[in-house]
Protein backbone atom coordinates (compact mmCIF):
# COMPACT_ATOMS: atom_id res chain seq x y z
CA UNK A 1 0.00 0.00 0.00
CA UNK A 2 2.85 2.33 -0.03
CA UNK A 3 3.22 2.40 -3.32
CA UNK A 4 0.72 5.32 -3.42
CA UNK A 5 2.18 7.44 -0.66
CA UNK A 6 3.86 9.95 -2.88
CA UNK A 7 0.71 10.99 -4.27
CA UNK A 8 -0.51 11.80 -0.29
CA UNK A 9 2.84 13.24 1.07
CA UNK A 10 0.71 15.52 3.68
CA UNK A 11 -2.21 13.35 4.85
CA UNK A 12 -5.32 15.00 4.90
CA UNK A 13 -6.39 16.35 8.17
CA UNK A 14 -10.41 14.59 7.27
CA UNK A 15 -8.21 10.80 7.03
CA UNK A 16 -8.68 10.27 10.95
CA UNK A 17 -12.12 11.07 11.14
CA UNK A 18 -13.12 9.04 7.83
CA UNK A 19 -11.46 6.37 9.72
CA UNK A 20 -12.91 6.53 12.80
CA UNK A 21 -16.17 6.24 11.17
CA UNK A 22 -14.99 2.69 9.91
CA UNK A 23 -15.99 1.39 12.56
CA UNK A 24 -18.35 -1.99 10.93
CA UNK A 25 -21.48 -1.36 12.51
CA UNK A 26 -24.72 -1.62 11.05
CA UNK A 27 -25.03 2.31 10.43
CA UNK A 28 -21.23 2.75 8.84
CA UNK A 29 -22.27 3.78 5.81
CA UNK A 30 -24.92 6.17 6.90
CA UNK A 31 -22.76 7.94 9.22
CA UNK A 32 -20.16 8.07 6.43
CA UNK A 33 -22.63 10.14 3.95
CA UNK A 34 -24.04 12.05 6.75
CA UNK A 35 -20.51 13.32 7.94
CA UNK A 36 -19.71 14.29 4.19
CA UNK A 37 -23.06 16.06 3.93
CA UNK A 38 -22.31 17.84 6.99
CA UNK A 39 -18.94 18.98 6.02
CA UNK A 40 -19.80 19.71 2.35
CA UNK A 41 -16.77 17.16 1.51
CA UNK A 42 -16.33 14.35 -1.80
CA UNK A 43 -13.86 11.85 -0.79
CA UNK A 44 -11.37 11.51 -3.88
CA UNK A 45 -10.06 7.83 -5.09
CA UNK A 46 -6.85 9.45 -3.74
CA UNK A 47 -8.22 9.74 -0.74
CA UNK A 48 -9.73 6.52 -0.65
CA UNK A 49 -6.82 4.81 -1.76
CA UNK A 50 -5.02 6.47 0.80
CA UNK A 51 -7.47 5.26 3.80
CA UNK A 52 -6.89 1.27 2.73
CA UNK A 53 -3.88 1.58 4.07
CA UNK A 54 -5.01 2.39 7.65
CA UNK A 55 -7.77 -1.08 7.85
CA UNK A 56 -7.27 -4.24 8.83
CA UNK A 57 -10.66 -5.53 8.66
CA UNK A 58 -11.50 -6.90 4.89
CA UNK A 59 -14.84 -6.81 5.22
CA UNK A 60 -14.81 -3.41 6.56
CA UNK A 61 -12.73 -2.47 3.63
CA UNK A 62 -15.19 -3.97 0.96
CA UNK A 63 -17.94 -1.95 2.41
CA UNK A 64 -15.96 1.27 1.97
CA UNK A 65 -15.05 0.59 -1.19
CA UNK A 66 -18.69 -0.30 -2.41
CA UNK A 67 -19.83 3.00 -0.10
CA UNK A 68 -17.08 5.40 -1.85
CA UNK A 69 -18.15 4.22 -5.27
CA UNK A 70 -21.44 5.06 -4.92
CA UNK A 71 -21.05 9.06 -4.39
CA UNK A 72 -21.71 11.66 -7.23
CA UNK A 73 -19.55 12.06 -10.16
CA UNK A 74 -16.98 9.19 -9.08
CA UNK A 75 -15.14 6.41 -10.46
CA UNK A 76 -12.42 4.44 -8.58
CA UNK A 77 -9.14 4.20 -9.94
CA UNK A 78 -6.63 1.60 -10.47
CA UNK A 79 -4.94 2.86 -7.50
CA UNK A 80 -8.06 2.08 -5.65
CA UNK A 81 -8.65 -1.61 -6.68
CA UNK A 82 -5.14 -2.00 -6.26
CA UNK A 83 -5.24 -0.79 -2.76
CA UNK A 84 -8.10 -3.20 -1.66
CA UNK A 85 -6.61 -5.98 -2.97
CA UNK A 86 -3.76 -5.19 -1.00
CA UNK A 87 -5.82 -5.07 2.44
CA UNK A 88 -7.45 -8.07 1.48
CA UNK A 89 -4.59 -10.17 0.18
CA UNK A 90 -2.84 -9.60 3.61
CA UNK A 91 -5.48 -11.63 5.08
CA UNK A 92 -5.62 -14.08 2.84
CA UNK A 93 -9.01 -13.59 1.58
CA UNK A 94 -8.84 -15.08 -1.48
CA UNK A 95 -12.74 -15.20 -2.95
CA UNK A 96 -12.96 -11.26 -1.93
CA UNK A 97 -9.36 -10.75 -4.04
CA UNK A 98 -10.98 -12.86 -6.99
CA UNK A 99 -14.30 -10.80 -6.88
CA UNK A 100 -12.73 -7.03 -6.62
CA UNK A 101 -9.71 -8.74 -9.74
CA UNK A 102 -12.32 -9.64 -11.84
CA UNK A 103 -14.49 -5.74 -11.85
CA UNK A 104 -10.31 -3.92 -12.23
CA UNK A 105 -10.02 -6.26 -15.30
CA UNK A 106 -13.28 -5.15 -16.85
CA UNK A 107 -12.51 -1.88 -16.34
CA UNK A 108 -9.74 -1.75 -18.95
CA UNK A 109 -7.37 0.37 -16.86
CA UNK A 110 -3.54 0.95 -18.41
CA UNK A 111 -1.30 -0.35 -16.15
CA UNK A 112 1.45 1.21 -13.88
CA UNK A 113 5.20 0.02 -12.49
CA UNK A 114 3.39 0.43 -8.82
CA UNK A 115 0.19 -0.89 -9.65
CA UNK A 116 1.93 -4.12 -11.44
CA UNK A 117 4.51 -4.43 -8.36
CA UNK A 118 2.00 -4.19 -5.81
CA UNK A 119 -0.90 -6.95 -7.76
CA UNK A 120 2.15 -9.00 -8.05
CA UNK A 121 3.09 -9.18 -4.52
CA UNK A 122 -0.54 -9.84 -3.49
CA UNK A 123 -1.23 -12.43 -6.01
CA UNK A 124 1.53 -14.12 -5.45
CA UNK A 125 0.75 -14.53 -1.89
CA UNK A 126 -2.43 -16.17 -2.74
CA UNK A 127 -0.61 -18.12 -5.24
CA UNK A 128 -3.05 -16.96 -7.77
CA UNK A 129 -0.98 -17.86 -10.93
CA UNK A 130 -3.58 -17.14 -13.48
CA UNK A 131 -4.17 -13.36 -12.38
CA UNK A 132 -0.26 -13.67 -11.63
CA UNK A 133 0.23 -13.95 -14.98
CA UNK A 134 -2.51 -11.91 -16.66
CA UNK A 135 -0.56 -8.66 -15.01
CA UNK A 136 3.11 -10.12 -16.00
CA UNK A 137 1.12 -9.35 -19.69
CA UNK A 138 -0.48 -6.15 -19.10
CA UNK A 139 3.21 -5.30 -18.47
CA UNK A 140 4.58 -6.46 -21.22
CA UNK A 141 2.34 -4.93 -23.26
CA UNK A 142 2.39 -1.44 -21.69
CA UNK A 143 5.58 -1.68 -21.97
CA UNK A 144 6.68 -2.18 -18.75
CA UNK A 145 10.25 -3.02 -18.00
CA UNK A 146 10.03 -5.67 -14.97
CA UNK A 147 11.93 -4.54 -11.72
CA UNK A 148 14.38 -6.89 -9.68
CA UNK A 149 11.45 -6.69 -7.50
CA UNK A 150 8.66 -7.32 -9.78
CA UNK A 151 11.38 -10.58 -10.80
CA UNK A 152 11.30 -11.82 -7.24
CA UNK A 153 7.71 -11.29 -6.23
CA UNK A 154 6.51 -12.97 -9.47
CA UNK A 155 9.11 -15.67 -8.51
CA UNK A 156 7.35 -16.35 -5.12
CA UNK A 157 3.77 -16.46 -6.10
CA UNK A 158 4.98 -19.30 -8.91
CA UNK A 159 6.74 -21.24 -7.01
CA UNK A 160 4.17 -20.58 -3.65
CA UNK A 161 1.99 -22.74 -6.10
CA UNK A 162 4.39 -24.92 -7.09
CA UNK A 163 4.45 -23.93 -10.53
CA UNK A 164 8.40 -24.79 -10.88
CA UNK A 165 8.87 -25.08 -14.21
CA UNK A 166 7.22 -21.54 -14.97
CA UNK A 167 10.03 -19.93 -12.25
CA UNK A 168 12.94 -21.62 -13.87
CA UNK A 169 11.85 -19.81 -17.01
CA UNK A 170 11.46 -17.12 -15.17
CA UNK A 171 14.73 -17.35 -13.61
CA UNK A 172 16.92 -18.21 -16.88
CA UNK A 173 15.28 -14.53 -18.38
CA UNK A 174 16.83 -13.23 -15.28
CA UNK A 175 20.23 -14.66 -15.99
CA UNK A 176 20.25 -14.10 -19.93
CA UNK A 177 18.99 -10.25 -19.66
CA UNK A 178 20.00 -6.73 -17.72
CA UNK A 179 18.65 -7.93 -14.20
CA UNK A 180 20.47 -10.51 -12.94
CA UNK A 181 18.94 -12.71 -10.04
CA UNK A 182 19.97 -11.72 -6.37
CA UNK A 183 20.24 -13.19 -2.84
CA UNK A 184 16.05 -13.58 -2.83
CA UNK A 185 15.55 -14.73 -6.25
CA UNK A 186 18.20 -18.01 -5.54
CA UNK A 187 16.69 -18.30 -2.50
CA UNK A 188 13.20 -18.58 -3.84
CA UNK A 189 14.54 -20.76 -6.78
CA UNK A 190 15.83 -23.17 -3.83
CA UNK A 191 12.73 -22.67 -1.72
CA UNK A 192 10.68 -24.17 -4.84
CA UNK A 193 12.85 -27.26 -5.50
CA UNK A 194 13.01 -28.15 -1.79
CA UNK A 195 9.07 -28.02 -1.90
CA UNK A 196 9.00 -30.09 -4.96
CA UNK A 197 11.40 -32.72 -3.82
CA UNK A 198 14.36 -31.55 -6.35
CA UNK A 199 17.03 -31.54 -3.37
CA UNK A 200 19.21 -32.18 -6.00
CA UNK A 201 18.53 -29.05 -8.67
CA UNK A 202 18.26 -26.67 -4.93
CA UNK A 203 22.31 -28.00 -3.88
CA UNK A 204 22.58 -27.03 -7.59
CA UNK A 205 21.90 -23.63 -7.31
CA UNK A 206 24.06 -22.99 -3.64
CA UNK A 207 26.87 -24.02 -6.31
CA UNK A 208 25.32 -21.58 -8.69
CA UNK A 209 25.84 -18.53 -6.22
CA UNK A 210 29.04 -19.50 -5.05
CA UNK A 211 30.01 -19.28 -8.71
CA UNK A 212 28.97 -15.73 -9.06
CA UNK A 213 30.61 -14.69 -5.90
CA UNK A 214 26.96 -14.30 -4.15
CA UNK A 215 27.09 -15.49 -0.10
CA UNK A 216 23.96 -17.45 0.63
CA UNK A 217 22.19 -16.50 4.13
CA UNK A 218 21.32 -18.38 6.65
CA UNK A 219 17.22 -18.58 4.77
CA UNK A 220 19.22 -20.22 2.28
CA UNK A 221 21.23 -22.65 4.25
CA UNK A 222 18.35 -23.76 6.77
CA UNK A 223 15.93 -23.93 3.60
CA UNK A 224 18.32 -26.74 2.38
CA UNK A 225 18.90 -27.99 5.87
CA UNK A 226 15.60 -28.59 6.41
CA UNK A 227 15.34 -30.65 2.64
CA UNK A 228 18.11 -32.83 3.56
CA UNK A 229 16.26 -33.39 7.24
CA UNK A 230 13.24 -34.44 5.80
CA UNK A 231 14.94 -36.91 3.15
CA UNK A 232 17.14 -38.55 5.62
CA UNK A 233 20.21 -36.77 4.02
CA UNK A 234 21.89 -36.24 7.30
CA UNK A 235 25.46 -36.03 6.63
CA UNK A 236 24.78 -33.42 3.74
CA UNK A 237 22.62 -31.14 6.62
CA UNK A 238 25.21 -31.74 8.77
CA UNK A 239 28.16 -30.51 6.25
CA UNK A 240 25.38 -27.31 5.76
CA UNK A 241 25.70 -26.63 9.15
CA UNK A 242 29.13 -26.86 9.18
CA UNK A 243 29.42 -24.59 6.23
CA UNK A 244 27.39 -21.96 7.57
CA UNK A 245 29.38 -21.62 10.79
CA UNK A 246 32.38 -21.18 8.93
CA UNK A 247 30.99 -18.37 7.42
CA UNK A 248 30.30 -16.81 10.93
CA UNK A 249 26.64 -16.99 10.07
CA UNK A 250 24.28 -16.92 12.98
CA UNK A 251 23.08 -19.93 13.74
CA UNK A 252 19.03 -20.79 14.40
CA UNK A 253 18.02 -22.66 17.14
CA UNK A 254 16.40 -24.83 14.44
CA UNK A 255 19.48 -25.35 12.86
CA UNK A 256 20.55 -26.97 15.86
CA UNK A 257 17.26 -29.00 16.38
CA UNK A 258 17.65 -30.18 12.85
CA UNK A 259 21.10 -31.44 13.41
CA UNK A 260 20.50 -33.27 16.88
CA UNK A 261 17.47 -34.56 15.06
CA UNK A 262 19.30 -36.22 12.21
CA UNK A 263 22.23 -36.90 14.30
CA UNK A 264 19.73 -39.09 17.20
CA UNK A 265 17.56 -40.29 14.09
CA UNK A 266 21.08 -42.14 12.81
CA UNK A 267 21.48 -43.43 16.34
CA UNK A 268 24.45 -41.36 17.37
CA UNK A 269 23.62 -40.17 20.16
CA UNK A 270 26.76 -39.21 21.73
CA UNK A 271 27.72 -37.33 18.48
CA UNK A 272 23.63 -35.45 18.86
CA UNK A 273 24.51 -34.82 22.77
CA UNK A 274 28.07 -33.13 21.79
CA UNK A 275 25.87 -30.44 19.49
CA UNK A 276 23.41 -30.12 22.14
CA UNK A 277 26.19 -29.30 24.55
CA UNK A 278 27.62 -26.61 22.17
CA UNK A 279 24.36 -25.16 21.66
CA UNK A 280 23.47 -24.74 25.47
CA UNK A 281 27.18 -23.39 25.64
CA UNK A 282 26.40 -20.60 23.36
CA UNK A 283 23.63 -19.54 25.30
CA UNK A 284 20.69 -21.19 23.07
CA UNK A 285 17.95 -22.74 24.69
CA UNK A 286 16.86 -26.41 23.64
CA UNK A 287 13.30 -26.98 23.59
CA UNK A 288 10.81 -30.20 24.15
CA UNK A 289 11.30 -31.13 20.43
CA UNK A 290 15.25 -31.28 21.19
CA UNK A 291 15.16 -33.11 24.13
CA UNK A 292 12.75 -35.72 23.11
CA UNK A 293 15.15 -36.81 19.98
CA UNK A 294 17.61 -37.06 22.67
CA UNK A 295 15.59 -39.21 24.67
CA UNK A 296 14.32 -41.62 22.10
CA UNK A 297 18.06 -41.78 20.57
CA UNK A 298 19.27 -43.51 24.13
CA UNK A 299 15.72 -44.97 24.53
CA UNK A 300 16.66 -47.13 21.29
CA UNK A 301 19.94 -48.33 21.66
CA UNK A 302 18.64 -49.15 25.31
CA UNK A 303 20.39 -46.18 27.59
CA UNK A 304 17.44 -46.34 29.78
CA UNK A 305 19.45 -44.71 32.48
CA UNK A 306 20.41 -40.94 30.34
CA UNK A 307 17.23 -41.35 28.88
CA UNK A 308 15.43 -41.13 32.13
CA UNK A 309 18.34 -38.26 33.54
CA UNK A 310 17.81 -36.10 29.89
CA UNK A 311 14.18 -36.80 30.98
CA UNK A 312 14.95 -35.25 34.50
CA UNK A 313 16.80 -32.45 33.24
CA UNK A 314 14.30 -31.30 30.81
CA UNK A 315 11.90 -30.54 33.32
CA UNK A 316 14.28 -28.66 35.77
CA UNK A 317 15.38 -26.35 32.98
CA UNK A 318 10.93 -25.45 33.04
CA UNK A 319 9.98 -27.46 30.09
CA UNK A 320 6.72 -29.37 30.18
CA UNK A 321 7.51 -32.74 28.46
CA UNK A 322 4.61 -33.60 25.74
CA UNK A 323 2.92 -36.35 24.82
CA UNK A 324 5.53 -37.17 22.42
CA UNK A 325 8.22 -37.12 24.71
CA UNK A 326 6.08 -39.31 27.67
CA UNK A 327 5.50 -41.93 24.56
CA UNK A 328 9.51 -42.40 23.90
CA UNK A 329 9.94 -43.01 27.87
CA UNK A 330 7.36 -45.17 27.36
CA UNK A 331 8.58 -47.29 24.79
CA UNK A 332 11.99 -47.43 25.91
CA UNK A 333 10.58 -48.91 29.80
CA UNK A 334 8.95 -51.59 27.68
CA UNK A 335 11.40 -52.64 25.18
CA UNK A 336 13.41 -53.00 28.28
CA UNK A 337 11.31 -55.35 29.84
CA UNK A 338 10.11 -52.70 32.64
CA UNK A 339 6.78 -52.69 32.48
CA UNK A 340 5.65 -51.79 35.53
CA UNK A 341 7.63 -48.31 35.08
CA UNK A 342 6.26 -47.52 31.73
CA UNK A 343 2.91 -48.49 33.30
CA UNK A 344 3.54 -46.08 36.21
CA UNK A 345 4.00 -43.28 33.39
CA UNK A 346 1.63 -44.31 31.05
CA UNK A 347 -1.56 -43.97 34.06
CA UNK A 348 0.47 -40.73 35.23
CA UNK A 349 -0.19 -39.18 31.54
CA UNK A 350 -4.00 -40.09 32.16
CA UNK A 351 -4.00 -38.54 35.32
CA UNK A 352 -2.91 -35.55 33.97
CA UNK A 353 -5.10 -35.17 30.69
CA UNK A 354 -2.49 -35.59 28.40
CA UNK A 355 -3.75 -37.01 25.09
CA UNK A 356 -2.64 -40.77 25.27
CA UNK A 357 -2.02 -42.14 22.03
CA UNK A 358 -1.32 -45.14 20.12
CA UNK A 359 2.29 -45.00 20.29
CA UNK A 360 1.70 -45.33 23.90
CA UNK A 361 -0.97 -48.47 23.87
CA UNK A 362 1.27 -49.75 21.00
CA UNK A 363 4.59 -50.02 23.08
CA UNK A 364 2.64 -51.58 26.08
CA UNK A 365 0.81 -53.74 24.23
CA UNK A 366 3.95 -55.07 22.43
CA UNK A 367 5.82 -55.31 25.68
CA UNK A 368 3.13 -57.37 27.72
CA UNK A 369 2.67 -59.63 24.50
CA UNK A 370 6.23 -60.13 24.15
CA UNK A 371 6.88 -60.86 27.94
CA UNK A 372 3.75 -63.72 27.90
CA UNK A 373 1.27 -61.32 29.23
CA UNK A 374 -1.17 -62.08 26.71
CA UNK A 375 -4.39 -60.87 28.71
CA UNK A 376 -3.27 -57.82 30.23
CA UNK A 377 -2.00 -56.90 26.51
CA UNK A 378 -5.74 -57.92 24.89
CA UNK A 379 -7.24 -55.62 27.87
CA UNK A 380 -5.38 -52.80 26.92
CA UNK A 381 -6.22 -53.38 23.22
CA UNK A 382 -9.88 -53.33 24.40
CA UNK A 383 -9.71 -50.29 26.32
CA UNK A 384 -7.99 -48.26 23.32
CA UNK A 385 -10.91 -48.61 21.72
CA UNK A 386 -13.11 -47.90 23.94
CA UNK A 387 -11.13 -44.93 24.32
CA UNK A 388 -11.80 -44.05 20.91
CA UNK A 389 -8.26 -44.27 19.85
CA UNK A 390 -8.25 -46.19 16.26
CA UNK A 391 -5.31 -49.13 16.83
CA UNK A 392 -2.90 -48.74 14.17
CA UNK A 393 -1.18 -51.72 12.01
CA UNK A 394 1.72 -51.37 14.68
CA UNK A 395 -0.44 -52.29 17.18
CA UNK A 396 -2.37 -55.30 16.22
CA UNK A 397 0.84 -56.98 14.38
CA UNK A 398 2.21 -56.57 18.30
CA UNK A 399 -0.81 -58.41 19.23
CA UNK A 400 -1.14 -60.85 16.77
CA UNK A 401 1.79 -61.48 17.30
CA UNK A 402 1.95 -62.19 21.03
CA UNK A 403 -1.29 -64.42 20.88
CA UNK A 404 0.76 -66.70 17.92
CA UNK A 405 3.21 -67.02 20.26
CA UNK A 406 1.69 -68.27 23.02
CA UNK A 407 -0.18 -70.94 20.66
CA UNK A 408 -3.89 -68.28 20.90
CA UNK A 409 -3.91 -68.93 16.81
CA UNK A 410 -7.79 -68.71 16.41
CA UNK A 411 -7.77 -65.70 18.49
CA UNK A 412 -4.80 -64.03 16.19
CA UNK A 413 -6.92 -65.07 13.26
CA UNK A 414 -9.73 -63.30 14.07
CA UNK A 415 -7.71 -60.19 14.69
CA UNK A 416 -6.06 -60.51 11.62
CA UNK A 417 -9.97 -60.32 10.04
CA UNK A 418 -11.00 -57.52 11.72
CA UNK A 419 -8.25 -55.27 10.68
CA UNK A 420 -9.66 -55.81 7.23
CA UNK A 421 -13.11 -55.40 8.65
CA UNK A 422 -11.64 -52.17 10.31
CA UNK A 423 -9.89 -50.94 6.96
CA UNK A 424 -6.84 -51.22 8.99
CA UNK A 425 -3.91 -51.95 6.48
CA UNK A 426 -2.45 -55.24 6.83
CA UNK A 427 1.60 -55.38 5.95
CA UNK A 428 3.86 -57.32 4.91
CA UNK A 429 4.67 -57.71 8.44
CA UNK A 430 1.18 -58.75 9.71
CA UNK A 431 1.21 -61.77 6.72
CA UNK A 432 4.69 -62.57 8.48
CA UNK A 433 3.52 -62.91 11.87
CA UNK A 434 0.34 -64.94 10.90
CA UNK A 435 2.42 -67.59 8.42
CA UNK A 436 4.20 -68.33 10.81
CA UNK A 437 2.10 -69.21 13.68
CA UNK A 438 0.04 -70.77 11.28
CA UNK A 439 3.24 -72.76 10.68
CA UNK A 440 3.56 -73.38 14.32
CA UNK A 441 0.87 -74.58 14.68
CA UNK A 442 0.99 -77.01 12.11
CA UNK A 443 -1.38 -75.59 9.71
CA UNK A 444 0.61 -75.51 6.77
CA UNK A 445 -2.05 -75.25 3.23
CA UNK A 446 -3.52 -72.50 5.83
CA UNK A 447 -0.43 -70.76 5.86
CA UNK A 448 0.43 -71.00 1.79
CA UNK A 449 -3.44 -68.98 1.59
CA UNK A 450 -2.56 -66.47 3.49
CA UNK A 451 1.03 -66.23 1.47
CA UNK A 452 -1.07 -66.63 -1.69
CA UNK A 453 -3.75 -64.10 -0.36
CA UNK A 454 -0.27 -61.51 0.67
CA UNK A 455 0.15 -61.91 -3.17
CA UNK A 456 -2.92 -61.46 -4.56
CA UNK A 457 -3.79 -58.32 -2.82
CA UNK A 458 -0.39 -56.39 -4.42
CA UNK A 459 1.67 -56.81 -1.00
CA UNK A 460 5.27 -57.37 -2.14
CA UNK A 461 7.28 -60.29 0.16
CA UNK A 462 10.27 -58.90 1.70
CA UNK A 463 13.23 -61.15 2.80
CA UNK A 464 11.59 -61.84 6.64
CA UNK A 465 8.26 -62.66 5.01
CA UNK A 466 10.08 -66.05 2.18
CA UNK A 467 11.93 -66.63 5.16
CA UNK A 468 9.06 -67.50 7.67
CA UNK A 469 7.48 -69.24 4.80
CA UNK A 470 10.48 -71.05 3.56
CA UNK A 471 11.28 -72.48 6.93
CA UNK A 472 7.72 -73.33 7.44
CA UNK A 473 8.01 -75.42 4.71
CA UNK A 474 11.08 -77.20 4.90
CA UNK A 475 10.23 -78.01 8.57
CA UNK A 476 7.06 -79.87 7.10
CA UNK A 477 8.83 -81.38 4.30
CA UNK A 478 8.10 -79.41 1.34
CA UNK A 479 11.55 -78.01 -0.16
CA UNK A 480 10.57 -78.59 -3.19
CA UNK A 481 7.30 -75.76 -2.88
CA UNK A 482 9.95 -73.79 -0.97
CA UNK A 483 12.11 -73.69 -4.21
CA UNK A 484 9.33 -73.35 -6.64
CA UNK A 485 7.82 -70.08 -4.74
CA UNK A 486 11.44 -69.02 -4.45
CA UNK A 487 11.76 -68.81 -8.36
CA UNK A 488 8.16 -67.12 -8.12
CA UNK A 489 9.56 -63.85 -6.42
CA UNK A 490 12.28 -63.16 -8.75
CA UNK A 491 10.12 -61.65 -11.61
CA UNK A 492 8.66 -59.50 -8.94
CA UNK A 493 12.02 -57.88 -7.82
CA UNK A 494 12.59 -60.04 -4.11
CA UNK A 495 15.80 -61.63 -3.86
CA UNK A 496 16.48 -63.12 -0.60
CA UNK A 497 20.31 -63.36 -0.31
CA UNK A 498 19.92 -65.40 2.70
CA UNK A 499 17.42 -67.67 1.25
CA UNK A 500 19.48 -70.90 0.86
CA UNK A 501 21.28 -70.16 4.20
CA UNK A 502 18.13 -70.09 6.18
CA UNK A 503 16.73 -73.11 4.83
CA UNK A 504 20.05 -75.34 5.23
CA UNK A 505 20.63 -74.06 8.86
CA UNK A 506 16.47 -74.37 9.79
CA UNK A 507 16.65 -78.55 8.37
CA UNK A 508 20.54 -78.69 10.37
CA UNK A 509 19.19 -76.92 13.20
CA UNK A 510 16.37 -79.83 13.32
CA UNK A 511 18.23 -82.94 12.84
CA UNK A 512 16.85 -83.64 9.41
CA UNK A 513 20.93 -83.19 7.39
CA UNK A 514 19.70 -85.92 4.71
CA UNK A 515 17.29 -83.07 3.55
CA UNK A 516 19.81 -80.25 4.01
CA UNK A 517 22.63 -81.85 1.45
CA UNK A 518 19.97 -83.41 -0.10
CA UNK A 519 18.81 -79.27 -0.76
CA UNK A 520 22.89 -78.31 -1.18
CA UNK A 521 22.84 -80.43 -4.14
CA UNK A 522 19.44 -79.23 -5.91
CA UNK A 523 21.02 -75.69 -5.15
CA UNK A 524 23.95 -76.29 -7.38
CA UNK A 525 22.51 -78.00 -9.87
CA UNK A 526 20.01 -75.19 -10.58
CA UNK A 527 23.22 -73.00 -10.70
CA UNK A 528 21.94 -70.31 -8.48
CA UNK A 529 24.61 -70.38 -5.73
CA UNK A 530 28.46 -71.76 -6.66
CA UNK A 531 29.15 -74.45 -5.22
CA UNK A 532 32.01 -73.60 -2.73
CA UNK A 533 29.86 -71.45 -1.29
CA UNK A 534 26.88 -73.75 -1.00
CA UNK A 535 29.76 -76.05 1.14
CA UNK A 536 30.48 -73.01 3.53
CA UNK A 537 26.98 -72.38 4.43
CA UNK A 538 26.57 -76.12 5.00
CA UNK A 539 29.70 -76.59 6.81
CA UNK A 540 28.56 -73.11 9.24
CA UNK A 541 24.89 -74.83 9.90
CA UNK A 542 26.05 -78.73 10.92
CA UNK A 543 28.91 -76.33 13.34
CA UNK A 544 25.74 -74.10 14.36
CA UNK A 545 23.52 -77.17 14.74
CA UNK A 546 26.52 -78.79 17.04
CA UNK A 547 27.01 -81.49 14.52
CA UNK A 548 30.88 -81.56 14.52
CA UNK A 549 31.56 -84.78 13.12
CA UNK A 550 29.90 -84.30 9.94
CA UNK A 551 31.16 -80.81 9.60
CA UNK A 552 34.50 -82.23 10.06
CA UNK A 553 33.76 -84.95 7.49
CA UNK A 554 32.61 -82.33 5.09
CA UNK A 555 35.80 -79.84 5.84
CA UNK A 556 38.32 -82.83 5.12
CA UNK A 557 35.97 -84.07 1.74
CA UNK A 558 35.54 -83.08 -1.65
CA UNK A 559 32.57 -83.00 -1.44
CA UNK A 560 30.19 -80.73 -3.08
CA UNK A 561 33.52 -78.82 -5.31
CA UNK A 562 35.73 -82.35 -6.06
CA UNK A 563 35.16 -84.65 -8.71
CA UNK A 564 35.03 -88.44 -8.93
CA UNK A 565 36.66 -89.93 -11.95
CA UNK A 566 34.43 -92.68 -13.87
CA UNK A 567 36.92 -93.24 -16.79
CA UNK A 568 36.79 -90.34 -18.60
CA UNK A 569 33.81 -88.46 -16.95
CA UNK A 570 33.90 -86.35 -14.16
CA UNK A 571 31.22 -86.01 -11.99
CA UNK A 572 30.93 -83.98 -8.76
CA UNK A 573 31.32 -85.44 -5.27
CA UNK A 574 27.82 -84.67 -3.90
CA UNK A 575 26.45 -83.57 -0.67
CA UNK A 576 24.09 -86.61 0.14
CA UNK A 577 27.01 -88.84 -0.02
CA UNK A 578 28.03 -87.18 3.60
CA UNK A 579 24.73 -89.16 5.34
CA UNK A 580 24.95 -91.94 2.71
CA UNK A 581 29.10 -93.05 4.26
Amino acid sequence: MSHFKSQNPKPSPWVQQIINLLDGSLDMEANLSSFCRKFLIKLSPNFVAFVFKSLEKPDIAMRFFVWAGKQKNYSHTLACYVSLIDVLSVYGNLEKVKFVFTDLREKGFLMSVSASNSLIKSFGSLGMVEELLWVWRQMKENGIEPSLFTYNFLLNGLVSSMFIESAERVFEVMESGRIGPDLVTFNTMIKGYCKAGKKQKAMEKLAAMEARNMEPDKVTYMTLMQACYAEGDIDTCLSLYHEMEEKGLETPPHAYSLVIGGLCKEGKCLEGYAMFEKMIGRGCRANVAIYTALIDSNAKIGNMGEAIMLFERMKREGLTPDAVTYGVIVNGLCRKGRLEEAMEYFEFCRGIGLAVNAMFYSSLIDGLGKAGRVDEAGKLFDEMVEKGCPPDSYCYNALIDALTKCGKIEEALALFNRMEDEGCDQTVYTYTIVISGLFREHRNEEALKVWDMMINKGITPTAASFRALSIGLCLSGKVDRALKILDELAPMGVMPETAFEDMINVLCKAGRVKEACMLADRIVRRGREIPGRVRTILLNALRKAGNVDLALKLMHSKIGIGYNRMGSIKRRVKFRVLIEK
